[in-house]
């Protein structure tokens, strides 16, 4: 199951990022989970929200640079070596992933590890095939 994320380019400076999250929380958007990544002259901001489509009309209304586009929610154990059981499973296909970010659920028994594949129906396909539990959006929103 894919989770649509919003991606967001954001010039490196000061208060930049407050106006990204001001926007999305005034219009009632909840960031469930976010990641940011830098460079010398802007960053990326990614989002898992409650309304993606609403957020990303929002950003883009706002002359934000904005992206959607499908990533993945696992539920993998919080203990050690929980991760490495997926990521086994995805060598063994070749399979890359191209970013991935993470937070622990509520109950604090699981993290909730977010994917971003360079084949994500492959990956879909290998996660499932393995008896993984893959985080529906309607899921995701409610943790």
């Amino acid at each position: 199951m894919k989770i649509r994320q919003i991606s967001v380019f954001i010039e490196n400076k000061s208060g930049r990022l407050y106006e990204v999250i001001r926007l999305l929380g005034g219009n009632n958007i909840n960031v469930r989970a976010m990641s940011l990544a830098d460079t010398t002259d802007f960053g990326i901001a990614r989002f898992i929200v409650n309304e993606p489509d609403e957020a990303y009309r929002l950003l883009k209304d706002n002359d934000f640079t904005a992206g959607m586009n499908d990533v993945v929610a696992i539920s993998v154990p919080d203990k050690p070596g929980g991760l490495a059981g997926i990521l086994h499973v995805l060598q063994q296909k070749n399979i890359n992933i191209e970013y991935m970010y993470a937070f622990v659920n509520q109950s604090g028994d699981n993290a909730i590890m977010i994917f971003r594949f360079d084949d994500t129906d492959l990956a879909l396909s290998a996660l499932k095939g393995a008896r993984f539990d893959i985080i529906n959006e309607k899921s995701l929103f409610n943790i």
